[in-house]
């Protein structure tokens, strides 16, 4: 669902919805996960995120529509993130948020409607 990277630049896919009850979470003891919920326009779009102690090791996923009852949600799925404090990245250097993710737990965030998906590496 996620993975790290070391270069600098925006992806954007092109992803078929996911189905009702694909969605395994790697979560338990120490290891939690995060829901990002977005905006449609930014599908394909990926979202990073880092722990705050470690800005620059940034994992990323992409938002997908996901189908739930009554209709299609988008949002971003990371999950076997280590419990602690994270940061949400939109365009540029500033975080967009923070979020404390606990082990064994499902932390979440609603994407502000005018806010834009990370592209930029923090140098640290």
């Amino acid at each position: 669902m996620t993975h790290s990277h070391g270069h600098g630049h925006h992806h954007h896919h092109t992803l078929a919805p996911s189905g009702q009850g694909t969605v395994m979470l790697n979560i338990g003891g120490d290891i939690g996960a995060m829901i990002i919920h977005t905006p449609g326009h930014l599908h394909g779009h990926e979202i990073e995120v880092s722990p705050v102690a470690t800005p620059g090791e940034r994992t990323h996923a992409a938002v997908r529509a996901r189908y739930v009852r009554g209709g299609v949600t988008f949002c971003v799925v990371l999950d076997a993130l280590p419990e602690g404090r994270y940061l949400i990245w939109q365009e540029g250097d500033e975080p967009l948020a923070e979020i404390e993710v606990r082990g064994g737990a499902v932390a979440e965030f609603t994407w502000p409607a005018a806010a834009v998906p990370g592209r930029t590496l923090l140098t640290v």
